[in-house]
């Protein structure tokens, strides 16, 4: 059984109600927390921490986003996806013989399977912006082993550790290299193939899936299995930097972004101030149909990013309303984006559980 570390529980500035009916449906649970205010640890403006936030029990799981890099779909489907947040890209070859694929034949690819390379076309080389399973940059796993093509790996960067100015985000340290991969499935399990590029060599893995996740995750830099996101049911956000889409312009890196665990149905979408009160919202007031289901329901829409003059900003007149992995509705306002100081990389949101 993984075992995730860092967990632990936040300090509750509010006061922790709970709900007779929430315990008779959640026996096992000791409470339901009601309200809290939440800092994440983020790490401060190198955003070095991908933060997984849990609201029914106030808990938040830490790992450095650059301590893994290919994720296996523990569901039915066969599918790889990339981490995205330090802008690593794909691109399928023609070859299927991994020892035959080296620098000399794919360095006119460098330029081009990257992200922020500000051409349209750049889209074709990440995953599914609003996580579509079924649409990863690598194709579904085939059965016929002759049908997996080698893939060129762009490993991205390296988290930063230069100091930037303060309301600046310093993400992108030193570029990992290249990979050469190709994923085969045996039976129930994945098995990952990889090399150097000009390796004439290759390792190989096996890659389990375990039902209590959505992925399996794996690392180049240990070549090993790592624990990465907490069990599936146990999460419900994630503060992370993200590879988004400008429209006409391709792929693009998003600091201080905010994704749902939509495989596991989690919701989300904004509320206006000019329509209602955070404080005085209610679950009837829900509307369902205005559920976003993509892992981008609040994405980078409870921030602005500032300016030539302008200090990076929560945005004001808005608030969100989202549904967890258990069903329950929370209503959630951010009230900070940098610390006193401001610096980035040190949000502070507040949340309520939803009543009648």
């Amino acid at each position: 059984m993984k075992t995730i570390k860092n967990i632990f529980q936040l300090s509750i500035y509010f006061v922790l109600l709970v709900s007779c009916s929430e315990k008779e449906a959640y026996p096992e649970r000791e409470y339901i927390v009601d309200a809290a205010i939440v800092e994440p640890n983020i790490g401060g403006a190198n955003e070095p921490n991908q933060l997984y936030f849990d609201f029914s029990s106030n808990t938040q799981a830490v790992v450095q986003r650059d301590s893994w890099d290919l994720r296996f779909y523990c569901g039915n489907e066969f599918r790889v996806s990339l981490n995205t947040s330090i802008y690593m890209a794909t691109k399928s070859l023609e070859s299927t013989n991994l020892n035959a694929v080296n620098t000399a034949e794919v360095q006119n690819l460098f330029n081009t399977v990257a992200t922020g390379t500000f051409n349209a076309n750049n889209v074709a080389y990440v995953d599914d912006f609003d996580g579509d399973i079924l649409n990863t940059a690598i194709a579904e796993v085939n059965e016929i082993d002759t049908e997996n093509k080698v893939y060129l790996l762009n490993l991205g960067y390296e988290v930063a550790t230069n100091t930037p100015p303060i309301g600046n985000v310093a993400a992108a340290g030193e570029h990992r290299g290249w990979k050469k991969i190709r994923i085969l499935k045996q039976e129930e399990k994945y098995l990952l193939q990889y090399a150097d590029l000009d390796d004439i060599t290759y390792k190989e893995v096996e890659i389990t899936k375990d039902a209590n996740y959505n992925f399996t995750f794996f690392s180049f830099n240990t070549n090993t299995i790592v624990d990465v996101e907490p069990e599936k049911q146990k999460w419900d956000i994630c503060f992370t930097i993200f590879t988004n889409q400008i429209p006409g312009f391709g792929t693009y890196g998003y600091t201080d972004y905010i994704i749902s665990n939509n495989l596991q149905n989690v919701k989300a979408y904004s509320v206006s101030n000019d329509n209602y009160d955070y404080d005085t919202f209610i679950q009837a007031d829900i509307i369902e149909e205005n559920f976003i289901t993509s892992q981008r329901a609040i994405g980078s829409s409870w921030r602005l990013g500032g300016g030539p003059g302008v200090s990076p900003q929560v945005k004001n007149g808005i608030f969100y309303i989202l549904k967890d992995t258990e069903g329950f509705y929370y209503k959630i306002k951010f009230t900070t984006l940098t610390n006193i100081e401001g610096e980035r990389g040190n949000p502070q949101f507040q949340y309520t559980l939803t009543r009648i």
